[in-house]
């Protein structure tokens, strides 16, 4: 590589912010997203395929009876005109923002929102706007000087602070400017909502994206919405058009992961170990207490990163979160509550966290 680049790296390096792969096998896990535990009670039962790989993409050689019965249980199951699936949420939300928005628009998007979001954003023609972070003041603002059709983008549940949006008054403000909420429920479904179906679940929003790969345990992800929405983004969604459909089992699969889910038991569990964390903790931050994501800020790359050491040495998975994936001196550490931790493994992360946090 040429000598800038291996500067950009080694400037990585000496700000602390480098990332690198890590394993941590027979951890105990305070750091995935299977906060259902469902991942590991994933059976792939013995069927006979036509194929295992789908050959291509959706519209070319990949689509499948399975694709298709597999879109109309998600819509079913969410209560939405049509779902479309996507090989991941990254792409789910790369081709909706980068192809729905057009020339003359406007997309005003919460200033905590997701990368995949903002690189949608970034390939689309709009004009952008941030909103402060859950400020519906601050949307408000915005909202009176966009022009053209008017878009809102938020999480219901967001990734790294583990805060929730107000979404009933969102809704109410779109309503009252004429604009199009489109509402990211990644780390929400299979978790919150009635049956784990999300936070915007039987709420008037123009687009909702679910995805597979946290409370699900499995992999990819759909953009809910009308028919006219699923039919454009099959003739302009670039992520959906021009990529390799999943294989042919991950349909059933995906069905198979959410039918699994809607026993209440397992919520009932994550629950429990939430309330016994922020108990324990005496948890005053601004994750919310029904979230299975619980931040702990440590303000300065070192101080997170020499906790998140100490948690690893007591053979617990936890990774700090550094700038530029969080603000700088916003630095954290963000541990992940499942159904299947015990309150004894709860009790012990806690004894290490707590000197660390006076």
């Amino acid at each position: 590589m040429k000598p800038k680049f291996l500067q950009l790296l080694e400037n990585r390096k000496e700000s602390g912010s480098y990332r690198s792969l890590s394993l941590f096998k027979d951890f105990v896990d305070f750091f995935s997203n299977d906060y259902l535990g469902l991942s590991r009670k994933l059976k792939v039962e013995s069927q006979k395929f036509d194929r295992l790989g789908s050959s291509g993409s959706r519209l070319i050689s990949g689509n499948s009876l399975e694709a298709e019965s597999c879109e109309c249980f998600l819509a079913d199951f969410f209560q939405a005109e049509a779902a479309l699936v996507f090989n991941s949420g990254y792409d789910a939300n790369l081709g909706l923002f980068s192809s729905v928005p057009q020339k003359g628009d406007t997309i005003i998007y919460d200033s905590l929102i997701h990368a995949s979001i903002r690189d949608g954003i970034r390939l689309s023609h709009a004009k952008s706007y941030s909103f402060a972070h859950n400020d519906i003041i601050s949307l408000e603002k915005k909202l009176s000087i966009a022009e053209g059709t008017v878009f809102v983008a938020v999480e219901s549940l967001y990734s790294m602070d583990g805060d929730v949006c107000p979404l009933d008054a969102l809704i109410v403000l779109c309503k009252r400017y004429d604009a199009l909420l489109i509402v990211d429920e990644a780390h929400a479904v299979g978790v919150l909502g009635e049956k784990g179906k999300g936070l915007a679940f039987q709420k008037e929003v123009f687009a909702r994206v679910i995805t597979f790969g946290k409370g699900y345990g499995f992999h990819g992800a759909a953009v809910l919405g009308s028919n006219d929405l699923k039919n454009y983004l099959i003739n302009f969604a670039r992520s959906f058009i021009y990529t390799t459909a999943l294989p042919v089992q991950d349909y059933r699969l995906i069905q198979q992961q959410i039918e699994s889910s809607t026993d209440d038991q397992r919520r009932v569990e994550l629950q429990s170990n939430i309330d016994y964390f922020r108990i324990q903790l005496n948890y005053q931050g601004v994750s919310a207490n029904t979230s299975p994501i619980q931040i702990l800020e440590v303000p300065g790359v070192d101080n997170a990163l020499n906790l998140a050491k100490v948690l690893q040495e007591n053979n617990f998975a936890v990774k700090a979160i550094l700038s530029p994936t969080v603000p700088e001196g916003l630095e954290r550490i963000r541990i992940c509550i499942h159904a299947f931790n015990t309150k004894e493994e709860i009790e012990k992360l806690v004894s290490i966290l707590l000197p660390s946090l006076r």
